[in-house]
């Protein structure tokens, strides 16, 4: 079974998965405030951040021939 997206709504998909991941990084660095993140979730943090600016996306097609 396979289910059929449009371009937008994927793209808006990646956007709120951004997001959330995010928020579940902020909410860790609350709730474990004795722990720092590692050199390594910040960079990640950051590219996060510049690619949610830049509006960086991937095509469905992409991701589609990866599953296969």
């Amino acid at each position: 079974m396979s289910a059929a997206i449009t371009e937008d709504q994927f793209k808006l998909l990646l956007e709120k998965l951004d997001s959330i991941k995010l928020e579940l990084l902020r909410l860790r660095a609350a709730l474990l405030p004795e722990e720092e993140l590692s050199e390594e979730e910040k960079k990640e943090l950051e590219e996060a951040r510049k690619e949610i600016a830049e509006g960086s996306f991937f095509r469905l097609e992409d991701l589609e021939e990866m599953d296969e």
